[in-house]
């Protein structure tokens, strides 16, 4: 992409990165509400949804593949660097979704166990 603005993409990836961000979390809620409303399917969508996130992420030593484009672009390294986070939210995402994420699992897996058939 020559004539581009490194700044710009800067910019377009630190967007993308955070819609996909808001995604993923936002597939993490799902899971307690899906679980919540007894809905397992839609439980198990969300589940498999962040499962392939939880895949890149370990594919690639625990870290977005976005993170490595956009260090391309600027010598910043703060921890929101390469998304449109607060530091502090940047450096916790793992520590914070990490364990909502396997709440949710464990929350629909004893819903479901517990539901009458």
């Amino acid at each position: 992409m020559t004539g581009v603005p490194p700044r710009f993409l800067l910019w377009a990836l630190k967007l993308v990165h955070t819609i996909i961000w808001v995604f993923f979390v936002a597939m993490i809620a799902a899971i307690w509400v899906f679980a919540a409303q007894g809905d397992f399917a839609g439980a198990a969508l969300a589940i498999a949804m962040v499962l392939v996130e939880v895949a890149i992420l370990g594919l690639n030593h625990g870290h977005c593949p976005l993170g490595k484009v956009a260090q391309r672009y600027t010598a910043d390294r703060a921890a929101n660097f390469d998304i449109c986070l607060p530091a502090w939210l940047a450096a916790r995402t793992k520590p914070i979704f990490g364990p909502l994420f396997v709440g949710g699992i464990l929350f629909a897996v004893m819903r479901w166990a517990t539901m009458p058939r």
